[in-house]
């Protein structure tokens, strides 16, 4: 995979997280850049949720957008 696709899948990912998380910073997503743990702690952060309700948020958001992968690494 090319860089200009990778970038663009970034974009892409980032606009639809802000669409399911929309108190989510472009500073946030930054920071997350594509780690699984991060984005979990970040909905957490912002949206004042627990961590099961921002595991099930991500695998239901995970279940519409299958073309995206997240990093499981720590």
């Amino acid at each position: 995979m090319n860089q200009d696709r990778i970038e663009g899948n970034w974009k892409q990912f980032k606009g639809k997280a802000k669409e399911q998380w929309g108190k989510l910073t472009d500073d946030d997503l930054d920071v997350i850049a594509g780690k699984r743990d991060q984005l979990l702690g970040r909905i957490q952060e912002r949206h004042g949720v627990a961590r099961d309700e921002a595991e099930k948020q991500v695998k239901n958001w995970e279940s519409r957008n299958p073309d995206f992968r997240f990093d499981r690494s720590l």
